[in-house]
């Protein structure tokens, strides 16, 4: 197994990144410091801003497999991702510049005192039982923080896929930018190169691929479908490389997350665990590998020996005030939220394990291709960049 990596906020993460876009673009927050990598001066010299973010391509996927050339050959280096390493919370990094800390966006499944339930974050909806409140009531009780292009003094585009670019989520996170829905990976890149080639003024402008996460998670991370959505958007960036020679403009491309494969056998299944599910408040919150857990008071000696009697081979057991005090999920001032989204206990698995249960009304599935955690394969994903 990949040895593990904590996120890196001070310079090297994609907090960084987008604080180095930031303030080329013209932001003057400037919370954290910038990426040592790319910083904003350098960035700054360039006309326009391009950044695409392909959902779920780490540095072991890109580097491994000789399928991606084009991305390969402009390899900057690597970044860490966020605390946990899951789309979540890394996209709404890149769509606001904060780390978890300062969006509170902590995982897939989070439960949020404001509304007393407990919701899937991006698709707003209930995990049980009908929805509190419409997806569209949400944002302003749910998401206090601005987005990114808010911030900027620029032009800024959102390219999203046509199935989640109306969505109650990414309609916020998407404030103060033009938004472009695509239908297709050749419509994505036709609508990047429209909206760089048209430019008068200087624009930033930010695209997301989902492709290459749905093969992983499907179908495992060295999947025949995973490497062809990946050689897919490889060749279809090397044309986009020649339509915008001359344009002077930073293409950067990076990822939310990596991945690791967790087979069956590697799955804790809280049904088989009736009297630890027992001592539970709520299901588990958050991902498969790091799961949140709500636990009363007096149950907590009980908890504790549970699972370290029965899961010491597979998960870490953390008590999630000390996470925060360590800055896994950023640096302070924290959201005023954070604690309560991250339940009273952390899971986080080892190796390749996870965890999952399941609720009665809930269509179970397999999911091979994880993360979330703190491998280094989950944790490390590349920065391709170029001037053209």
């Amino acid at each position: 197994m990949s040895s593990t990596l904590v996120p890196d906020y001070s310079g090297g993460g994609i907090v960084n990144l987008m604080q180095s876009i930031a303030s080329a673009c013209g932001s003057t927050h400037a919370r954290y410091p910038q990426l040592h990598l790319l910083s904003a001066a350098q960035l700054a010299r360039a006309r326009h801003v391009l950044l695409i973010v392909i959902d779920g391509l780490g540095l072991r996927t890109l580097s491994r497999h000789g399928v991606s050339p084009r991305l390969q050959g402009h390899l900057l280096g690597s970044m860490t991702s966020v605390f946990p390493s899951t789309t979540a919370s890394a996209i709404t990094t890149f769509m606001t510049g904060l780390a978890p800390a300062q969006h509170g966006l902590t995982g897939w499944h989070m439960h949020l005192d404001e509304i007393d339930q407990t919701l899937a974050i991006l698709p707003l909806t209930p995990r049980t039982g009908p929805p509190r409140l419409l997806p569209e009531q949400l944002p302003p009780r749910l998401f206090e923080h601005p987005s990114l292009f808010q911030t900027l003094d620029r032009e800024s585009w959102v390219v999203a896929p046509q199935s989640i670019a109306g969505s109650t989520f990414n309609a916020w996170h998407s404030r103060g930018a033009q938004s472009m829905a695509y239908r297709t990976l050749p419509g994505m890149f036709a609508g990047i190169a429209a909206v760089l080639q048209e430019a008068v003024a200087p624009r930033y402008v930010y695209a997301y691929y989902p492709d290459l996460d749905a093969c992983s998670h499907h179908y495992g991370t060295d999947s025949r479908q995973a490497l062809q959505a990946l050689a897919g958007f490889d060749a279809h960036f090397g044309e986009l490389v020649r339509q915008l020679r001359g344009s002077d403009s930073w293409l950067l491309v990076t990822a939310d997350h990596g991945f690791i494969d967790s087979p069956g056998r590697r799955v804790i299944d809280l049904d088989d665990h009736p009297q630890l599910a027992a001592l539970l408040l709520r299901p588990l919150c958050g991902e498969r590998r790091v799961a949140y857990c709500y636990v009363a008071a007096a149950n907590r000696p009980a908890f504790e020996a549970y699972v370290r009697r029965h899961f010491g081979r597979a998960c870490h057991l953390y008590r999630s005030d000390q996470l925060i005090a360590a800055g896994w999920f950023g640096p302070a001032p924290y959201h005023p939220r954070l604690s309560t989204r991250v339940g009273d206990y952390t899971l986080l698995m080892k190796d390749n394990w996870t965890i999952k249960d399941w609720l009665p009304e809930e269509k179970r599935y397999t999911m091979l291709g994880v993360h979330g955690g703190i491998s280094s394969n989950e944790m490390r994903v590349p920065l391709i960049a170029l001037r053209v």
